[in-house]
């Protein structure tokens, strides 16, 4: 059944630009920000996992979940919803989600990793990395950008997944043939998504890497 939504207007403000204006309005009427609202999810983002995982099958009972870039976390709520073991991590404070173990702490920190993995109780069965970048506007940078910060995941991945693990990246296009060129030399599979749920005007895609091979 088609989810109906009812659109909104937004007033103009003199302490608001019109690009601010803008972002709201599009929040305010956008489809999935209204279901996140209505069925309890913290962010859009969670119809993103949601289809993904729908085709691919990656979130299954018992299985250990590492979240990185968790915040608000969305993507947390829904692998802890579907029966996963989740340890989520973000500079930020995340409120806190059932079923779910969230750190404060940067993932570039070299003490990170041993955090997690203690917090998991061992290797990740799956990796998710919803993390981007603060966004310039300016298409280039922001996908260097993009870029590094998917650079950096997939260094880690071989110390936080066990062999035979996936991992599943949000990137900016023009990144992923780079990343997925990189993933393609530590996992078997390598294909890059572009959920439905993603915004028309989104640069956003996403890699899944399958099958960590073992080194």
């Amino acid at each position: 059944m088609a989810h109906r939504t009812q659109k909104t207007r937004v007033r103009a403000s003199a302490q608001r630009s019109a690009g601010s204006s803008r972002w709201l309005l599009r929040q305010l009427n956008d489809p999935y920000v209204q279901r996140a609202r209505k069925e309890g999810y913290r962010s859009r983002a969670a119809y993103k996992l949601l289809e993904i995982d729908d085709k691919h099958r990656l979130l299954k009972p018992g299985l250990r979940v590492l979240d990185l870039g968790s915040a608000p976390g969305g993507w947390a709520q829904v692998a802890a919803a579907r029966g996963c073991q989740v340890v989520g991590v973000d500079l930020l404070a995340i409120e806190p989600i059932a079923g779910v173990t969230l750190i404060e702490a940067d993932i570039e920190d070299e003490a990170t990793p041993a955090r997690l993995l203690d917090a998991l109780g061992g290797p990740a069965d799956l990796l998710l990395s919803d993390l981007a970048p603060s966004a310039t506007g300016q298409r280039a940078v922001d996908r260097l950008r993009s870029e590094a910060m998917g650079e950096i995941v997939l260094d880690l991945a071989p110390s936080l997944l066990k062999p035979g693990g996936h991992a599943l990246l949000k990137l900016l296009r023009g990144a992923d043939a780079v990343l997925a060129a990189a993933a393609r030399n530590s996992f078997k599979s390598v294909r890059l998504l572009r959920p439905d749920a993603t915004r028309r005007e989104s640069s956003e895609i996403y890699l899944l890497a399958q099958q960590l091979r073992v080194v």
